[in-house]
């Protein structure tokens, strides 16, 4: 092993320091390509979306908690086009047909973007959380236990669900479910 000083910042750096970066999300890769793609073709409407949505991942790229996966870039798609389907709601009261339009047809582009994006459901989910609650339960032997724990030992770090494409949303309301149920 090496190590060598930095002629800008005088610090000493081996290898180890350099880590490469995780690869982009297959998602992200896609919305870049489609962006070029809508350039070309002068698709104005899909070019807004795909250009404010790369801005954000751009900017979150700047924070403590960058966009790394396909179900953290799910839910900005997700949240933009809630926010389109209520900005619509607004202009709609507002009698600007022409907004109406503009914001549901980005809507709709985000929500095409969203739905192509695989995510565990059904059975699978239902019966991990299942099994996790039911051993949260036992070991808790007969206390109240709450819904937290259970959260972190599916989706925390080294849980059973950590690193799957499952929507935490959809994990807590299974969970809620689950314990008022054995409750």
């Amino acid at each position: 092993m090496y190590s060598y000083i930095c002629a800008h910042c005088r610090h000493y750096a081996t290898p180890s320091d350099t880590a490469t970066p995780a690869p982009a999300p297959a998602l992200l890769l896609k919305l870049r390509s489609d962006l070029k793609t809508a350039m070309q073709q002068k698709d104005k409407p899909r070019l807004n979306v795909l250009r404010g949505v790369l801005a954000e991942v751009t900017n979150a790229a700047k924070t403590n908690k960058p966009i790394q996966s396909d179900m953290q870039l799910l839910s900005l798609l997700r949240k933009r086009a809630a926010a389109a389907k209520t900005a619509s709601a607004e202009f709609s009261s507002a009698g600007r047909q022409d907004l109406v339009e503009t914001e549901e047809q980005q809507a709709r582009i985000m929500e095409d973007y969203a739905g192509g994006v695989e995510v565990m459901s059904g059975e699978g989910l239902r019966e991990a959380v299942q099994k996790v609650v039911e051993e949260v339960k036992r070991a808790a032997g007969g206390k109240a236990t709450s819904m937290g724990d259970v959260l972190k030992r599916l989706i925390g770090p080294g849980g059973t669900l950590d690193g799957k494409p499952v929507e935490k949303v959809e994990v807590s309301r299974l969970v809620k479910e689950m314990m008022g149920k054995a409750s």
